[in-house]
């Protein structure tokens, strides 16, 4: 029978595609992993890898072994959930990858909630962007990605993944509570603003972008990044305008007004897990304590005067 640590080693290869990145994720040295691929070729009789430059790729004898590696993988993930959730225990580990609205507005609660009702869980949070998250979960990096869409950007859906959508998170138009900008009531308005946006190959950079568009305008991008605060800052600073979710909590939008869109343009907040992983008992209760704290986060942003 073939051994299924040396098989984990060959999956990691075609996962990580360097042998330092596989001795990284599996604590192993270089050496140990040449050594146990080396051993796992000596079981099967063929070669698995062949050197290009000073890399390596995968043969296709190793391509049909990973294959049935990663069935081999989630039948024990599985079998480990149902054990967990028979035992009914919550505890061990739990990472998480996360957006950056989620980890300012949500995860400070369920975190709280966590602690309170699992105390034997641990959990370490990572910002994250969904498709990088994404890979980073099949890999077995994460167990639980919170994730986003766009209107027209849906993400495709990937084998072995499985999504709870959290719900709508409807965009608005942020503008400085006084000066420049502060008195408009549509996109339209602030066609000669200077704007706050993120990067145009990120999906609320790309999304942003093509509203503004539809508008009749090019937005002129003077601060481009991933770090909402910071737009919110030169929005408040009167130095730029923005587009936010209306998932962010007040204090975070403390001096900017708040617009409402026309059409009422929303993202959509969603998890994904590891199909293997769904009954585990501490991604069920993580993801019931995001779906709680979202909920509640969202009746008050609905009250929110804007």
């Amino acid at each position: 029978m073939l051994n299924l640590q040396r098989l984990i080693v060959l999956h990691e290869l075609e996962r990580r595609g360097s042998l330092a990145a596989v001795a990284q994720s599996l604590n192993y040295s270089p050496s140990a992993v040449s050594q146990q691929l080396t051993t796992l070729e000596r079981e099967v009789g063929t070669a698995l890898t062949e050197p290009i430059g000073r890399s390596v790729r995968l043969t296709d004898a190793a391509r049909i072994l990973v294959e049935h590696t990663r069935v081999a993988i989630a039948a024990i993930e599985s079998a480990e959930s149902e054990l967990a959730a028979s035992v009914g225990a919550v505890g061990g580990s739990l990472h998480i990858a996360s957006l950056q609205t989620a980890l300012l507005s949500l995860l400070p609660a369920v975190l709280e909630t966590l602690e309170r009702v699992h105390p034997e869980l641990h959990v370490d949070v990572s910002q994250r962007d969904v498709s990088e998250a994404a890979s980073g979960l099949l890999a077995g990096t994460f167990d639980v990605v919170v994730g986003e869409e766009y209107p027209g950007g849906s993400l495709p859906a990937r084998a072995g993944l499985h999504r709870r959508d959290l719900g709508a998170d409807e965009m608005l138009l942020a503008v400085p509570a006084s000066g420049p900008w502060s008195a408009v009531n549509s996109l339209s308005e602030v066609a000669t603003a200077p704007w706050a946006l993120d990067p145009v190959n990120s999906a609320p950079g790309r999304w942003a972008r093509a509203t503004c568009r539809d508008s009749g305008f090019e937005p002129d991008v003077r601060f481009d990044g991933v770090d909402l605060l910071v737009h919110l800052q030169m929005v408040r600073a009167g130095r730029a305008v923005s587009l936010v979710p209306s998932l962010l909590r007040a204090e975070w939008a403390h001096g900017v007004r708040l617009v409402e869109l026309r059409g009422a343009p929303s993202r959509r907040l969603f998890t994904l897990t590891r199909s293997a992983r769904v009954a585990h008992p501490a991604v069920h209760a993580f993801r019931e304590a995001l779906a709680t704290a979202f909920d509640a986060q969202r009746s008050v942003a609905a009250g929110r005067a804007f």
